[in-house]
């Protein structure tokens, strides 16, 4: 095992891996920007270097810098956590010619499976299910508005190289196609450096479904069970639980099945998410995201796997701990990603000077935290705050349970997401499970928050505003003050 670490992150995740390491023995080196000089993990961790006078998000992309500073503190390896450089190729690469091992998969898996068309011929060579669609990169257009045709309208113009939500845009008739590819491209090429994209069919009632995999240099594979995660705005996730209400276990052991041959397919080793998109009854498999994932903790609290130590024995050389036999579900899990932003304006990002901050707690209740009282929410990077993660018996005692979560959790002078949260708790569709990628806009949930916001500033307790903080809690909070 490792003796030091650095962690090429920051935030909640960044504390995250300095906690595992902590019980295991291994030192921990942060990294952090000018905008993070007072966060929480660069006083966890046991040395902290500064990135430099580069601008806020830059300095976390500064690969030389980083690698320097790896160097210096001699670390062993560094986790990348998730976003910022965690599926670089790059960056994997000058870690294994710098001598410093890349906490994640080789190289060539992070190429492959960050192209999605490649990812699709792969899966479909492999012979796992992937949705209708071009066999590749868009070329010729009269070609592509055939294969839409072919799949039936509406359909999907995706990037290749895209992620987290962008380069996504569906087209209902081949009226709108050809303007649809173009600024698809063009945003591509933008956002990515790369304008290849790719046709996909647009799945009636589509529920998003991911397993988490694990796989070591050993040849030995397996899958830790899957998340659902389908309450989404712009597709980008902001529920996930897990198990599925969809998922029965004759389907559980066939999709896990897949997951696996499509983990081999990939040769991929280290943690990682086979993700599929279901829609009535049939699944097709999605990407796959080459590192662990925002929502991984749900999936630690049902089955017992910590999955950052499996990562750190995965890449310093290990056999997994566990044998497929091994992976069994307790009870229900439910994440919620509270974040400084304000859904009554679109979710527009919403940093600034947290006032006041008290966590929930009491059974089945953890908190993966980056923030604390008095910290200041930076604007260069991702708003959120923290991940709310609950653990029942069953569905109905998770539900419940988030509930008093989320009206004990307390966040005053910036605006979050938690009445959206909470309004997404207590509707119907949620309880009873019946809801699909479209969940928000289908049922107008965002004109609930908006409702719910209101009553609880004529109706409220003090606590309640206080802890219901959105566009109008920050006012709400200073009236009480």
């Amino acid at each position: 095992m490792f003796n030091k670490i650095l962690i090429a992150n920051r935030g909640e995740i960044a504390i995250r891996i300095m906690r595992g390491c902590k019980e295991l023995g291994i030192k921990t080196v942060a990294v952090f920007s000018e905008a993070d000089k007072t966060a929480l993990f660069r006083k966890y961790a046991d040395e902290s270097y500064l990135l430099g006078p580069a601008p806020p998000l830059k300095s976390y992309l500064n690969i030389d810098k980083i690698i320097e500073i790896a160097h210096q503190s001699e670390a062993e390896a560094i986790h990348p956590g998730y976003g910022f450089l965690a599926e670089n190729p790059d960056f994997a690469e000058i870690c294994k010619k710098e001598g410093i091992v890349f906490i994640g998969p080789p190289t060539k898996a992070i190429i492959d499976m960050g192209s999605k068309i490649v990812a699709r011929n792969t899966m479909k060579k492999a012979d796992v299910p992937i949705i209708p669609g071009s066999e590749g990169e868009i070329k010729d257009v009269e070609k592509a508005k055939d294969v839409a045709k072919e799949c039936g309208y509406p359909v999907l113009i995706k990037a290749s190289a895209g992620g987290g939500g962008i380069g996504i845009k569906t087209v209902n008739s081949e009226e709108d196609f050809e303007e649809a590819l173009a600024s698809t491209q063009r945003l591509a090429k933008s956002a990515f450096g790369n304008d290849a994209v790719f046709i996909e069919k647009y799945l009636e009632e589509p529920r998003h479904i991911e397993f988490q995999v694990l796989a070591d240099s050993h040849g030995n594979v397996i899958h830790v069970r899957e998340r659902e995660c389908s309450v989404q705005r712009r597709h980008q996730k902001l529920i996930e639980e897990t198990p599925s209400v969809v998922v029965n276990d004759e389907l559980r052991e066939k999709m896990g099945e897949i997951a696996v041959r499509a983990t081999r397919a990939a040769k991929y080793e280290n943690a990682g998410t086979v993700e599929f998109m279901y829609s009535k009854g049939d699944f097709y498999f999605l990407e796959m995201n080459t590192r662990l994932q925002v929502e991984h903790p749900i999936t630690e609290v049902i089955t017992g796997v910590d999955l950052l130590k499996e990562q750190l024995n995965i890449a310093s050389g290990g056999e997994l701990s566990y044998t497929q036999e091994d992976i069994k579900g307790d009870g229900h899990a439910i994440e919620c990603r509270i974040n400084a932003e304000d859904p009554l304006n679109n979710f527009t990002p919403a940093p600034g000077k947290i006032v006041r901050y008290a966590e929930p707690g009491g059974p089945g209740v953890r908190v993966d935290s980056g923030v604390y009282q008095g910290f200041t929410i930076p604007s260069a990077y991702d708003p959120m705050i923290s991940k709310l993660i609950i653990w029942g018996r069953n569905r109905n005692e998770a539900i419940v349970r988030m509930k008093r979560a989320l009206w004990e959790y307390q966040i005053s002078g910036i605006r979050t997401n938690i009445p959206f949260h909470e309004v997404v708790m207590n509707h119907e569709k949620f309880i009873k499970g019946d809801y699909t990628t479209h969940f928000i806009p289908q049922y107008n949930i965002l004109e609930e928050v908006k409702k719910y916001a209101e009553e609880i500033r004529k109706t409220g307790s003090k606590a309640k505003i206080v802890a219901a903080t959105t566009a109008i809690g920050a006012f709400m909070y200073s009236m009480q003050k």
